[in-house]
């Protein structure tokens, strides 16, 4: 394969395995910079529930979108491939290698890839799956996209209302699951890409979550849940860690009842995030605990 002047390094993986302490020593290795790859931390209003990175982790390294937009504004992943790609091409100016760290998969591919267009919905489907959402709640959601497009229910985000319904009504117009729309020629991008997967063996992993909620509960994860109220609307506050306090605040769980939720939904959002990057062949996988692996990796590659 030709070699281009420049190259990204992608590190990706399950939640709390380590990815933002990886890429932070890998930027400092190289000295440069990192591209978020995370679809919640951009937004200004949301630090505690999204596990953004500490303020002297990005005092370290300069991060960008991460505190770039507020929960007034929509980002998608055909914003985030626009931005990521601007934000690279100022890395480059300055240094040949640029660091893209975050579990969104989808934002990932859209930078490495590009995207596809999505066919167009008609509005009468659109809004009769709305209404049977607003009477019969997520959990129909879930039944009817494991039913009806069980390849996304593998994968996807099923805590997220807004995704499934845009997966329930790509299937039910097409006939054909939203990840067959994700699989056209990818973009040909002008810089080489070199895909770094991190994970833990499942059992610290799930300790490491625990561990993090709990961290959160006492961060005052409950205060800002609260403070973003007006948005729960918000595509970014119907996921993981939002929801649930959600439905403590509607008095539909207990706060213990919530937090082991939070716990058990994180743990699943873990595994289809491994699902997910585990199908792209281009990973090299290593245990996080190693990352003098990942560095000597790293620079036999460059």
């Amino acid at each position: 394969m030709e070699r281009k002047k420049n190259t990204v390094i992608v590190v990706a993986g399950p939640t709390a395995a380590g990815k933002t302490a990886m890429a932070i020593r890998l930027a400092q290795l190289l000295q440069t910079e990192i591209i978020s790859a995370d679809s919640r931390q951009c937004y200004r209003e949301l630090s505690i529930g999204t596990a953004k990175p500490s303020p002297e982790e990005l005092a370290a390294v300069h991060h960008y979108f991460i505190n770039s937009h507020s929960i007034k504004e929509e980002v998608n992943a055909g914003t985030y491939e626009q931005l990521a790609l601007g934000y690279a091409a100022e890395i480059f100016q300055k240094r040949p290698v640029a660091v893209v760290c975050g579990g969104t998969g989808l934002y990932i591919k859209a930078f490495c890839e590009g995207m596809d267009a999505m066919p167009k919905v008609p509005a009468e489907t659109r809004e009769r799956i709305r209404r049977q959402y607003e009477v019969y709640g997520i959990d129909w959601l879930q039944s009817e996209i494991k039913q009806k497009d069980a390849a996304f229910f593998e994968v996807g985000e099923i805590q997220n209302p807004q995704r499934l319904m845009r997966a329930l009504e790509i299937i039910e117009s097409t006939g054909q699951s939203i990840l067959s729309f994700r699989k056209s020629n990818p973009v040909e991008r002008d810089f080489n890409i070199l895909k770094v997967g991190v994970t833990l063996p499942k059992t610290l992993l799930h300790e490491n979550i625990h561990l993090r909620v709990d961290k959160m509960m006492d961060a005052g994860l409950v205060e800002e849940v609260r403070s973003v109220q007006d948005y729960r609307q918000h595509n970014a506050l119907q996921t993981v860690g939002y929801t649930e306090i959600f439905n403590y605040f509607d008095g539909k769980l207990s706060i213990d009842e919530a937090v082991e939720q939070i716990k058990t939904h994180t743990r699943q959002y873990a595994k289809r995030q491994l699902t997910w990057f585990r199908k792209d062949t281009a990973y090299h996988w290593f245990d996080a605990r190693e990352p003098g692996k990942v560095l000597e990796f790293v620079k036999s590659e460059l």
